[in-house]
């Protein structure tokens, strides 16, 4: 890339509640920022290719006559469900950027959220992933997707939480409020609750996750001890990162902080604010790849 030519960077992160989208000058400047649909590239690359598109467009036209057009933009993607090299490679040679390099969001999470810092990150939204840093190394626990993992996570609290809900329709496990509350939503029909259970993704299982975490603040057992459950993965994910003293432990997502009192005294007196998003994260690569590409 020639460094007579003026470039602008660009930066997107996208999961599978939505995606999100930055376009900036080459000095950092912000110019425009976009929203749009879920772009989880395992779960359908299809439509996460066309939403991250979109956002990108939006975003560029929001930024008006001072942005520069897309063949002359340098971007990074982190986006969920990219799983490999290839899947990188493929995601890029579709999106109409001068250069693009693509990553999975855990990676961007990381670096958005612990900056400079050693320490670790614990995402927690419909999904999750563990993440820790020392130095310029970076190791990431889970993030494997709702079918063989995401513990901890909105989706995985839902489906805890409908499993225990038929154990106790069935008589082998204890009710409580909220199991109570969930069965009325089904009109006390087993059978409307089994089929939910049955055809649900993993957003419609997060969307009983607030009602977890207000439950279980209240006392309800089956809610403290779904909580209590995924903190038991997080504990164990942070016991596996093995952190220092000195070390930052950044609880992000919507379900993040919601874990900080299930988590073990050692890793509480951790607990730091996180420096930034997964979209600061995606930037800051950007940036690197447009100093390196000059």
């Amino acid at each position: 890339m020639s460094s007579q030519t003026e470039y602008q960077i660009c930066a997107v992160d996208g999961g599978g509640t939505g995606c999100r989208a930055v376009i900036g000058r080459s000095d950092g400047e912000i110019l425009a920022r976009a929203a749009g649909g879920p772009a989880n590239y395992t779960t359908n690359p299809i439509q996460a290719t066309e939403n991250l598109r979109k956002a990108v467009d939006q975003a560029l036209s929001l930024a008006g006559s001072g942005a520069l057009p897309l063949e002359r933009t340098v971007a990074h993607v982190g986006l969920a469900g990219i799983m490999c090299e290839d899947d990188s490679q493929a995601l890029a040679a579709q999106l109409p950027f001068a250069h693009c390099s693509v990553s999975d969001d855990r990676l961007t999470s990381a670096l958005g959220g612990l900056g400079d810092r050693n320490g670790a990150l614990l995402a927690i939204g419909t999904g999750s992933f563990a993440a820790g840093r020392r130095g310029a190394s970076v190791r990431f626990l889970g993030g494997y997707g709702f079918k063989a993992g995401d513990q901890a996570s909105g989706a995985w609290l839902g489906r805890e939480l409908l499993c225990h809900t038929l154990l106790a329709c069935d008589g082998l496990a204890e009710p409580s409020d909220l199991t109570r509350a969930v069965f009325a939503r089904f009109d006390e029909k087993i059978h409307r609750l089994a089929t939910y259970s049955a055809t649900s993704d993993p957003s419609q299982f997060a969307s009983f996750a607030p009602q977890i975490v207000e439950a279980a603040g209240d006392g309800d057992p089956v809610g403290q001890k779904v909580m209590r459950d995924g903190a038991a993965y997080l504990n164990a994910a942070l016991d596996a990162l093995a952190l220092k003293e000195t070390d930052a432990v950044c609880l992000i997502g919507g379900l993040g902080p919601h874990y900080a009192t299930y988590l073990a005294p050692r890793y509480q007196a951790l607990i730091a604010p996180s420096q930034g998003t997964a979209l600061d994260g995606a930037m800051t690569l950007a940036r690197k790849h447009l100093e390196t590409a000059s």
